[in-house]
Formats: C-alpha cells, sequence, structure tokens
C-alpha cells in the first residue's frame, strides 16, 4: 500500500466512530454464537443470555446521559435528541433479534431435544395442579399485591426486578373503584422451575415463575375482575457516582449508595408483548419515560434468568465439550516456585493454562516462614474464598500484608467492601489507592528473606485476581524474580499507600503519569522512522479503543507508512481502511468460547522488536483516571511465545474473527477455502489441555 514518505505531512483526524454503537455492534457479534447451529444447544442459550446481560449493563451505565439530552430537547453533541434515536433504534433491534432466535430456532430445538418451558395452556391437569401446589407453598406467601390508591401510590420498583401489572375491574374491599394493582416478585424464587417426573414424564419440563404467577393472579385479587396485566421490568442507571473530596469514610459512602442505587433513574421499561396501550402508557408516566425507551418482548422480560435452565438440565452432549486446562511446564510438581523464578521468568496463558500457577506461587509465599511480606491489588475477585482465606492465613503467619482494594469497581463494589472488611479484621494493611483514582492494576510482590539479603518476587496480569473468569476469560500472567522489575513494583506499592512521590521507574509505565505521553512517543517515534523509509510493524490487542489521542498518533503514524494491526474485542472508534488516511490500518475483533481480555502492544522498527503486556486498555479512562501498568517482556524466547499466541494466531484466525470497515460495521471473516477455518482459541486448547475434565466458558 502507498503512503506519504513526509514526515512532515499535516495531521489529520478523521471523524470517529461512535463508542456506543461499537458497543452494541460488539453484541452483534456475540449474538452471532447463538445463531451458529455447530454451536451445542445449551451454549447457544448461554450466548442469548450473555448478550442480555450485556445489554442490561450497557443501559445501566451508558443510557442515561443520551435519554437526558433527549428529553432536555438537547439538539447538538455527543448525546442528544438524535443520539437516543439512534442507539434506542439499534437497541430495539438487537432485542428483536434475541426474541427471534429464542422463540423460533432454540425453543423448537430445545423442544426436539426434549426440553420445554411449559405455559399453563399446554399443561396437563396433573401439571396444572403441581404448579398450583407450589405456587401455593413457594410463592403466594411471599407476594403483597398493592392497590394503587392515594394512600399506596406507585411502589418503589427496584432495577431489574421482575413485577405484574394488573388492570381490575369492580370495586375493593372499602367500595372504591381504584383498578391499578402492582405484584413485585421476591428476587429469591427462582425465576424457572423443573417439573417433577411424576407429572414430566421422560421429558425435561420446566416452568417460568412468571407464567406460574400469571396462572394465579386472579386468586391474590378475591372479589375483583382481574382484565388486563403484564409483566414488566425496568432498568436503571447505575453508575455509582460519590464524591471522594467530600468523604470522610468512602467505605461508608460506598454503602449508602449501593442501598440507592437499585432506586437509580429509570432508562428502560420491558413489558409483555401483548402490554395493553393503557397498561404501557400507565408505566411511562410513572417512570418519567418516552415511547422509544419502551421494549416490548414476545417472551420472559429478563432473558439472562434463562441461564438457570443451563443448570437444570442435565445434559452434557448439549454443552462444549469439557477443557481442563494444564499447569505451566515451568512450573514442576515438587519443586519451590521461587527456585523456579530464579532460573527465569514464567508466563501463564489463561485460560489454557491454569490460573492454578497463580494460587500456586501466593501459597507457597503463605507458607513459606522466610517469605516476610505480601502486598497485592484487588479489583475484581469475585465471590471466590480461595484468595481472601489465602491473605488471611499470611496474616496468621505472621507476614506483613498490605492489600489495595479498589471499592469502585463497578458492580463488585460490595463484593471488595467485605474483602476490605474481612482483611482488616485480622491485621492485614488495607488502603484503597489514590482518591479520584481506580486501582486498576493487577499486582502481586512477595518479599523473602534469602540469606542476609530481601529478594522480591512479583505476579503481574493483564487479567483479574478472580479463579472463576480465570477460566473463562484470556489473559496473560507473569511471574518474574526480574530485581529492576520487582523493585518499579515495590515503588507503586509504596506510592499507593503513602501517596509519597514516584520515582523514576526503570521498566514499568505508569498511569496515570506517563503512560499515555509515552505511548503516543512510540507510535510517533516509528510514524518517524517509516517516513525515512524504514520497516515498520505495529500490532495491538486490547478490549476497546477509543482514546482520541492515541488514536489520533495511530492513524498518522499509519499515514506515514507504518503498517498497523490492531485486535480489538469490543468498541473501536477509530475508522480503518479510509484512502490516503487509515489505509495502512486493520482492525479485526475476536469473540469465541472465551472472553478475549489480554492486552499485549508490540512495536517493531527494523530489527528492533518491543513488546508490552498492560491491564490498561486504550481508552481515556485508561490514562488519565485510573492506576494501571504496562511492563515489558524482554526474555526473547518470552516475547515471541506472546507474539506466536496473542497477536499471530489472532491475526490468522479465520472463523471467530470479524474486521471492522470504516463506517463502523463488521463482517465476520470467512476462509477462502470454503472450510471450517482456524481458531486462535481451538489452537490454543489443542496446545495446552490437559487430561480430565473442567468447564470452560465466559458470562
Amino acid at each position: 500500500m502507498s503512503s506519504n514518505p513526509d514526515p512532515a505531512i499535516p495531521e489529520v483526524q478523521p471523524v470517529l466512530l461512535d463508542r456506543d454503537h461499537s458497543i452494541l455492534a460488539f453484541n452483534e457479534r456475540v449474538l452471532d454464537w447463538a445463531h451458529r447451529r455447530e454451536v451445542p444447544l445449551l451454549e447457544r442459550l448461554r450466548y442469548l443470555c450473555i448478550v442480555s446481560s450485556n445489554l442490561d449493563e450497557f443501559f445501566e451505565v451508558r443510557a442515561a446521559p443520551h435519554l437526558q439530552a433527549y428529553q432536555s430537547g438537547d439538539l447538538k453533541g455527543l448525546t442528544s435528541v438524535r443520539s437516543f434515536t439512534a442507539l434506542s433504534e439499534e437497541a430495539h433491534t438487537l432485542v428483536e433479534r434475541q426474541y427471534s432466535l429464542y422463540n423460533d430456532s432454540l425453543t423448537p430445538a430445545f423442544a426436539k431435544a426434549g426440553i420445554e418451558i411449559v405455559s399453563h395452556a399446554e399443561r396437563t391437569l396433573a401439571q396444572k395442579r403441581w404448579v398450583r401446589e407450589y405456587f401455593e407453598r413457594e410463592v403466594r406467601p411471599l407476594l403483597i399485591p398493592v392497590g394503587l390508591d392515594p394512600a399506596h401510590p406507585f411502589p418503589q420498583v427496584a432495577n431489574k426486578s421482575l413485577n405484574f401489572i394488573v388492570r381490575l375491574g369492580g370495586k375493593d374491599a372499602f367500595g372504591r373503584e381504584n383498578e391499578i394493582a402492582i405484584v413485585k416478585v421476591p428476587r429469591v424464587v427462582p425465576r424457572l422451575i423443573r417439573m417433577p417426573a411424576r407429572v414430566s414424564g421422560k421429558r425435561t419440563l420446566l416452568v417460568s415463575l412468571s407464567s406460574v404467577i400469571r396462572a394465579h393472579l386472579a386468586s391474590l385479587f378475591p372479589g375483583r375482575d382481574v382484565g388486563q396485566f403484564s409483566q414488566f421490568r425496568v432498568t436503571r442507571h447505575s453508575d455509582l457516582a460519590v464524591d471522594e473530596d467530600d468523604v470522610r469514610n468512602l467505605r461508608t459512602a460506598l454503602r449508602r449508595g449501593l442501598e440507592r442505587r437499585h432506586y437509580g433513574q429509570a432508562v428502560r421499561l420491558e413489558v409483555s408483548a401483548g402490554c395493553s396501550e393503557f397498561l404501557s402508557a400507565f408505566l411511562l408516566r410513572q417512570f418519567n419515560l418516552p415511547d422509544a425507551a419502551l421494549y416490548r418482548v414476545h417472551g420472559p422480560v429478563n432473558l439472562v434468568r434463562l441461564q438457570q435452565l443451563i443448570e437444570l438440565v442435565d445434559a452434557p452432549r448439549l454443552l462444549f465439550a469439557p477443557y481442563l486446562a494444564s499447569m505451566p511446564k515451568r512450573l514442576a510438581s515438587g519443586q519451590s516456585v521461587f527456585e523456579q523464578l530464579r532460573q527465569g521468568d514464567i508466563l501463564i496463558h489463561q485460560p489454557f493454562q491454569s490460573f492454578d500457577a497463580v494460587l500456586s506461587f501466593l501459597r507457597e509465599a503463605v507458607n513459606d516462614p522466610q517469605v516476610l511480606a505480601i502486598k497485592q491489588t484487588i479489583y475484581r475477585t469475585g465471590s471466590d474464598a480461595q484468595l481472601l482465606d489465602l491473605l488471611r492465613e499470611a496474616v496468621r503467619r505472621g507476614k506483613e500484608v498490605t492489600a489495595v482494594v479498589e471499592l469502585k469497581a463497578r458492580f463488585d463494589e460490595e463484593a471488595n467492601i467485605n474483602w476490605a472488611e474481612s482483611l482488616e479484621s485480622v491485621g492485614a494493611q488495607v488502603v484503597y489507592g489514590v482518591v479520584g483514582l481506580k486501582t486498576h492494576a493487577k499486582m502481586l510482590l512477595v518479599t523473602r528473606r534469602e540469606g542476609r539479603a530481601l529478594v522480591r518476587y512479583a505476579h503481574l496480569s493483564t487479567g483479574n485476581y478472580n479463579p472463576r473468569t480465570a477460566r473463562l476469560y484470556t489473559d496473560v500472567s507473569h511471574l518474574t524474580a526480574d530485581p529492576e522489575l520487582t523493585a518499579d513494583v515495590d515503588h507503586v506499592f509504596l506510592h499507593l499507600a503513602s501517596h509519597s512521590k514516584l520515582p523514576v521507574l526503570k521498566h514499568l509505565l505508569l498511569a496515570p503519569f506517563q503512560l499515555q505521553r509515552k505511548l503516543i512517543a512510540r507510535v510517533v517515534q516509528l510514524g518517524e522512522a517509516a517516513a525515512t523509509g524504514a520497516e515498520t510493524r505495529i500490532v495491538l490487542k486490547m478490549n476497546s479503543l477509543t482514546d482520541e489521542a492515541l488514536i489520533l498518533a495511530l492513524i498518522n503514524a499509519g499515514r506515514r507508512g507504518v503498517h498497523i494491526d490492531l485486535i480489538v474485542r469490543s468498541a473501536c472508534t477509530l475508522p480503518p481502511q479510509i484512502p490516503g488516511i487509515t489505509h495502512n490500518i486493520r482492525v479485526r475483533s475476536i469473540v469465541g468460547r472465551f472472553l478475549e481480555h489480554s492486552r499485549v502492544f508490540y512495536f517493531r522498527q527494523g530489527a528492533e522488536e518491543t513488546l508490552y503486556l498492560s491491564s490498561a486498555d486504550w481508552m481515556n479512562r485508561n490514562m488519565l483516571r485510573r492506576i494501571e501498568l504496562v511492563w515489558p517482556v524482554n526474555d526473547p524466547v518470552l516475547r515471541q511465545r506472546i507474539v506466536d499466541e496473542c497477536l499471530l494466531a489472532y491475526l490468522h484466525d479465520s472463523r471467530d474473527a470479524w474486521e471492522l470497515a470504516a463506517d463502523g460495521s463488521y463482517s465476520r471473516v470467512r476462509p477462502a477455502d470454503g472450510s471450517g477455518g482456524n481458531s486462535a482459541q481451538d489452537a490454543l486448547m489443542a496446545r495446552y489441555a490437559a487430561r480430565g475434565t473442567k468447564e470452560g466458558r465466559w458470562t
């Protein structure tokens, strides 16, 4: 491809793609897996549920500014009447595709496999009796219908909860004609119930909770005529906003915020497709929503809860073949991890290799009497207690344990608060990072006495310390005893705990201090080299690319002749393949069995190459409002391994890859020979699989 060799060519910036539309486009790619007939049936349902879960988060986090702009009549800016209308149309189309797939494809396929969610009209008399008994025993005692009148206004309805609205005829016990009632469904009741064999025979028959309640609504209003009714669900803005400069105790403020999160601004209303205009209009008024925020669905209002079906059905043939990750060969069983790290760095490519290797490192540190101190960041650890128990045990064994806990990790705030309180209760030093910045870096540092010296060992990762997601997300863990790199890590921990001035780091790049500037400088340097005729290459793998300064640097480097490949899983606002502007830039997205999560940055000028691993995506928030780490992989053997496994394999993927066009649309890559194509994830699974069975999926 031709390029302008003049290093002084003026910088240009084309109109960037819209981030929110790019997020919705990612979910279209995920939904494609639910359409694939070669994917096992229960896994197709899982992908359908993943899209619904992603859409919930999209509305909870991204929708409010567009809705507010629409309601105030704003006509200009990134959030406006136009942006709300466009996103609403796209979201409605995606939801319609979901329910069409569920009703027209998945439901008949499940029926053919002997699995059905049976509606009230389809139930036999014996099944109806069983459902009635279940309702009376398990459901009715938890329901409190609320008739609306001046003394009983519309009740508070929690975010994403299941509810019924009912229009009643006749008069209540006091002779009044209040016609609207609300039935809130408790979250503690399972949304799917499997019927016993005595009424289901040899088939796997289930009933939905909404169907159970719908069949017995009349019994909740004795003496009244139940006319129109519908299930409904409201989604609310759920991004916590806490002014850290104005609170004395961040943990207490966040706990109070969590209590309010369930009742934030309404941004979406879902109702049954058959909901009357009268009831839907009534609900829209109650939640102060425009017509475009109403979603009429042909099925359950919360597809996410259909994941329960996967757990209720015992059908391994309808799932992916189990996968057992192997342990890294460099971590030989029965040998000290510390001894092996003194021989060289170790990489763990998760989930193809097991996260248990990281747990083994921490476990040995906890049990080793020569280990004096353990420091760890905690961002998303989930509910798994292994790491927490190990850190608590380290305290009990007299080690100095410091945990940098990020309380503001979205939707994990409560779990992290509980972690912090549990660690503090046994005497660990818990700190919450830097005011105004999320600590997103993933690092673990162990200090060990060896003779007269104190030696450090570190674990750095592109992903979280979460044993569950480590089986579902692709990430790279890096174990090292490099004295300069571990000294840098120690400086970062000291900075986070004491807020002292950060010394000059020898190897680490740290946001928000110099990461964005250093990355831009590296890209510009390659652009200048390319303009003089040097052979240059940039390959970047990340989850999202939306930072305008970095995008501008990439665009201008590409115009000067740098060949750039971007592997961006989700949102990407850089428009590639624009003639004369981004013609040297290609963007592809990989959506596979595992969730792509690793961040790898590769730069080459002539024979000189550098490769970094990172906790950071190229987003403005990661560069300027978070504590993020980028670190080099200097061992040439390990560096080549990452190039082969994380970059080249994905650039040659012809089964799970999608290519981005200049207009923001994605097209699925098809192999030229008409075969099924090559999958990078499948190849890595084949390379690293161990014997045995273990689940491997992402949600």
